[in-house]
């Protein structure tokens, strides 16, 4: 459609999902499905609080009756399908229960449904942590490894974690010994649950006026609630709110108070809950012969143990250390010029603001303006578009029969060769009320072979926070938003797409500090021209694509900060590995402080008065181990060059099909680097990261860290 002057009849089209076929529904798969031996299931989902915890109770409870049987058994007859196997069907089906009550918390519109599911979660993981410490399947098992079966393969895998699991909980320790592991790991798990539900709760508005706001542009006044009279109010909580602000208001007291806020999310709950989680993992750790709580949480990733990945952060941090001055130098010479104040220093508060300035002044990119050729929808079936080609599969919407908010959309997905059906995926993609506040994919049901012969196939869900569309525009996305869509749909793939034969190793089931490369090497399809030219385009003209020296342009600007972005992370890293690291048993902790102070150091100053910690969500589940985003990276940068040098680039069929087979199929059914060096066909380099942080080699970005020759950030290491 062009030249449409009827801009806001086609701002309501837009913000439509555009389909090339009707709706369909599950049952139109099902003759499909019999034939593959697959089984899809789209979940029922409780109606009630009460549904949501008997249906917990009853998992619990039928995951008991299963365990007993491996309990009982003659241990002079156990077998690998009695013992091994049978644990993993029994984690598969109390996994799919607890993982449709994280989605319920997680975006129930009832808070009593909420509150139901976090009660429901707590009774789980206390139960789950109890799993480990029963003596009579442990004798099963340890009975069954003691045949010293020859086992190959997945099997052979399941056997070595299933022992390793058994060790890190503690089992070989005197029984006294393991009843305090056990009971400091059920207070852990409620703790954590405690620490995440209370960043979801906290909602906190901020009120400014029209002036306040200068700068800040129509995207976001716009927004569904954000004007009430002469005044607008912002949540702190809504990461676009935020993000879009701090990029965008020119006043800087505007900035620091709506920073001020963010960083102070929780902060009353979840400092004291934070404390208490860090004083539980280092007990743990060191009553299980771990120096640390990194060494434990990062002997079952690639680095092994802390110290190497304490070393990966630390050369990063200082590689980087020349190109980061100089892009802060920058960034205060237009701060001085601003403010006319020639002792301006950058703040936390003033990072995306100049670095959007700087953008739009030495780069010509105004981020905000961008957003025109990015509306929501036509950016989604873009991807699928993409996806579906380089990957060899078809998408198909079907109609959910029950949904948890009106815009839900479900899709099924299909090898397009074959036409077997090899999963389902939920969209759940604008901010509300109680909901997850960032984008991530959860998983709800993995991939498994079942006793049956049948393959259950795996349902996930994407949960986003996505601009949403306003009265009179479609949903406008930046694009950094673009990278995130095609970041977390990557990850929804990597479950999809398994052909693992264990829940265990199912998908996205590999070492941690791997997990967000496939999705992170995605990210680079969204700085293509070839690939931005599919669907990025004007809404209220689709004739106008992006102008490829825009294109150029935004890649310079992206470099020109790249400092500043990742040294932002690698703070983070920092922080999360330093509140993990060696501390004495009875030594206590003050989060606030310490991570405070590496913020300053690593990053930039920031106002002493805040917790950042306390909303730090990655606290929970990437403990140990955010270090993993750069570690990931720095792999990702380099599978990405598979597809750099494929004669069609990022929309190289054959390239997308190795992505496909040799990391997306075996999930973590092998050990990482054979799924690495088989699709690489070499060994792993860090030169092509070293390169997107435009730091490639001796004497150059001042000097940073070069190769594998051991100067600088060495590569990650092989186990």
């Amino acid at each position: 459609m062009k030249h449409i002057l009827l801009v806001s009849l086609l701002a309501a089209l837009i913000t439509l999902p555009l389909q090339a076929e009707e709706t369909k529904n599950l049952s139109d798969f099902e003759a499909a499905a019999d034939k593959a031996n697959a089984i899809l299931t789209i979940p029922a989902w409780p109606k009630t609080p009460a549904a949501v915890e008997e249906e917990v109770s009853t998992a619990i409870s039928k995951a008991n009756t299963e365990l007993d049987t491996i309990g009982k058994q003659d241990l002079s007859k156990v077998t690998f399908q009695s013992t091994v196997a049978a644990l993993d069907d029994m984690q598969n089906d109390s996994a799919i229960a607890i993982n449709k009550t994280v989605i319920i918390q997680q975006t129930n519109q009832a808070q009593a449904m909420r509150d139901a599911a976090e009660k429901a979660i707590k009774v789980f993981q206390d139960w789950a942590v109890g799993v480990d410490y029963r003596e009579d399947v442990y004798k099963a098992v340890k009975a069954y490894a003691e045949t010293k079966p020859k086992l190959e393969g997945e099997d052979a895998l399941l056997l070595e974690y299933t022992l390793r699991d058994y060790r890190r909980a503690g089992l070989p320790l005197p029984p006294n010994e393991r009843a305090e592991v056990e009971k400091l790991r059920k207070e852990l798990a409620k703790l954590e649950t405690d620490f995440q539900s209370n960043i979801v709760a906290v909602k906190t508005p901020v009120s400014f006026t029209k002036a306040e706001l200068e700068g800040v542009p129509d995207s976001l006044l716009d927004s569904p609630g954000v004007k009430t009279g002469d005044a607008y109010t912002l949540l702190a909580n809504v990461t676009f709110h935020y993000t879009t602000l701090e990029e965008s208001a020119k006043k800087e007291e505007t900035r620091k108070r709506f920073y001020k806020v963010r960083f102070n999310l929780a902060r009353d709950k979840n400092v004291p809950v934070l404390n208490d989680i860090l004083t539980h993992r280092n007990q743990l750790a060191l009553k299980l012969g771990y120096k640390s709580w990194d060494d434990f949480q990062t002997e079952i990733k690639m680095a092994k143990d802390g110290a190497t990945a304490k070393k990966f952060i630390d050369d990063l941090v200082t590689g980087i250390q020349p190109k980061f001055d100089a892009e802060v130098a920058e960034l205060r010479k237009l701060k001085v010029a601003e403010t006319n104040d020639p002792h301006a220093q950058v703040y936390i508060w003033d990072s995306s603001y100049f670095a959007n300035q700087l953008k739009k002044q030495k780069y010509t990119v105004d981020t905000e303006a961008l957003r025109v050729y990015f509306p929501f929808h036509h950016v989604l079936e873009g991807m699928f578009r993409i996806y579906q080609d380089i990957f060899g599969l078809k998408f198909t919407q079907i109609t959910a029969p029950e949904k948890w908010v009106d815009d839900l959309q479900l899709y099924l997905v299909a090898d397009s060769a074959s036409g077997r059906p090899l999963g389902l995926f939920y969209l759940d993609m604008f901010p509300r009320d109680g909901k997850f506040n960032h984008f991530a994919e959860f998983g709800i049901i993995p991939e498994k072979h079942l006793a049956d012969g049948k393959e259950q196939r795996p349902t996930v869900t994407l949960l986003c926070n996505f601009p949403p569309p306003s009265k009179d525009k479609p949903s406008l996305l930046s694009h950094s938003d673009v990278e995130t869509l095609f970041h977390e749909f990557g990850h929804a793939l990597h479950s999809i797409v398994t052909t693992a034969k264990y829940a265990r190793f199912s998908g996205t089931n590999v070492p941690a500090d791997f997990v967000e490369a496939p999705s992170q090497m995605l990210q680079r399809w969204v700085w293509d021209k070839k690939v931005l030219d599919t669907f990025a385009a004007d809404y209220r003209d689709p004739s106008k694509k992006i102008p490829a020296q825009t294109i150029a342009k935004m890649k310079e600007a992206k470099l020109a900060t790249i400092g500043i972005s990742y040294r932002r992370q690698f703070s983070f890293a920092d922080i999360d590995l330093t509140l993990h690291d060696v501390y004495a048993p009875d030594q206590p902790y003050d989060c606030v402080p310490v991570s405070n102070a590496i913020l300053d150091k690593v990053f930039l100053p920031g106002e002493p008065d805040t917790a950042f910690v306390a909303y730090f969500g990655h606290l929970v589940g990437y403990d140990g181990g955010y270090y993993g985003y750069a570690w990931a990276d720095s792999i990702a940068a380099d599978m990405a060059t598979v597809f750099e040098k494929a004669p069609n680039g990022f929309l190289d069929h054959t390239a997308g099909m190795k992505l496909r087979n040799e990391i997306y199929a075996p999930g973590g059914s092998r050990e990482i680097d054979v799924s690495i060096h088989d699709f690489l066909g070499r060994e792993r380099s860090i030169q092509p990261f070293l390169k997107t942080l435009g730091i490639e080699g001796p004497g150059k970005a001042g000097g940073g860290p070069t190769s594998e020759s051991g100067t600088g950030a060495a590569p990650p290491p092989k186990p």
